[in-house]
C-alpha cells in the first residue's frame, strides 16, 4: 500500500495553512506529503474541479484535506475507488450547507449571506472567513491573524467559484460507497462544521473511524498539528498492517 498522503486545503486559504501538519507527518517518518493547491477554477460545477484534480494527482495514493479540500477529497476517492488507498478529512462534512436529512450543518441563510458577501467584498470576506476558522480556539485572534497572513490570491470569480462547490456538494453517497479506510477528524468548537455531524457521519461509514478533537476550532490542523500528524499515521500504519 502507498505511503503517499495527497493534502488539499480549505476554501481561500491555500496549502500555507497545512505546512504545520505536514511537517508534523513528515517527521514521524512513515509517509511522503504532497501539499496540492485546489483548482484555479471560475466554474462552479464539482464536476470540473473533480476532472482537473483527477487529471493531476497521482493514483494508487491516500487523498485527504481540510474543509473543502476534504469534501474533494472524498468525491475524488469514491470516484477512484480502488485507485485510492484510503481517505483522511479534517473538519470536512459530508454537506457543508444543511439539505433535507442532513441538518448537522451551515444553514441555507447563513451560507447565501456569506456568498453574497464574496461578490461584494472578496478580499473582507476572506479575513472575516480566516476569523471564523479561529473561532472557538484557545488564542483565536492569535489564530486568525496567522491564518490570514497565509490567505491566497485566488482571484474573485475563482473564490465565488468555490463557494458554489462547496455548496452544491453532497457527499453523503461517497462517504458511503468508498470501501476503503477512512479517518474523519472534527473539532469540538468548530464555527463552521458542527461537531454533531460527527455521529451522523458514523452511520454513513460504519467501518469508518470518526473523532472529535476537544477544545479546538475549525483550524484545528494549526492549533494541534502534532496531535493530528499522531492520529493520522497511526491510522494509516494500521490499515496498511491489515
Amino acid at each position: 500500500m502507498s505511503n503517499t498522503l495527497i493534502l488539499l486545503p480549505g476554501w481561500g486559504l491555500g496549502s500555507a495553512a497545512l505546512q504545520p501538519l505536514g511537517e508534523s507527518l513528515r517527521a514521524l517518518g512513515q509517509l511522503s506529503v504532497e501539499l496540492v493547491e485546489l483548482p484555479a477554477l471560475t466554474s462552479g460545477k464539482p464536476q470540473d474541479w473533480l476532472d482537473e484534480l483527477d487529471a493531476r494527482l497521482p493514483d494508487d495514493t491516500w487523498l485527504g484535506g481540510w474543509s473543502l479540500g476534504g469534501m474533494l477529497a472524498t468525491a475524488l476517492a469514491a470516484r477512484r475507488k480502488a485507485r485510492c488507498h484510503g481517505l483522511v478529512t479534517l473538519a470536512s462534512n459530508a454537506s457543508f450547507v444543511a439539505r433535507p436529512g442532513w441538518p448537522q450543518a451551515m444553514s441555507a441563510g447563513t451560507f447565501a449571506a456569506f456568498h453574497a458577501g464574496c461578490k461584494l467584498d472578496p478580499a473582507g470576506t476572506l479575513k472575516r472567513f480566516a476569523m471564523l476558522c479561529a473561532q472557538g480556539g484557545s488564542e483565536a485572534r492569535s489564530l486568525g491573524r496567522q491564518l490570514q497572513q497565509g490567505l491566497g490570491a485566488s482571484a474573485a470569480a475563482e473564490l465565488v467559484a468555490g463557494l458554489d462547490v462547496l455548496a452544491a456538494l453532497d457527499n453523503r453517497a461517497a462517504l458511503a460507497a468508498f470501501a476503503g479506510p477512512q479517518l474523519h477528524l472534527l473539532a469540538e468548537r468548530d464555527a463552521l462544521v458542527p461537531a454533531a455531524a460527527a455521529a451522523a457521519l458514523l452511520e454513513l461509514v460504519p467501518t469508518g473511524e470518526v473523532d472529535v478533537l476537544e477544545e479546538c476550532s475549525h483550524a484545528l490542523l494549526l492549533e494541534q498539528p502534532q496531535a493530528l500528524a499522531a492520529l493520522i499515521d497511526e491510522f494509516i500504519r494500521e490499515a496498511r498492517d491489515d
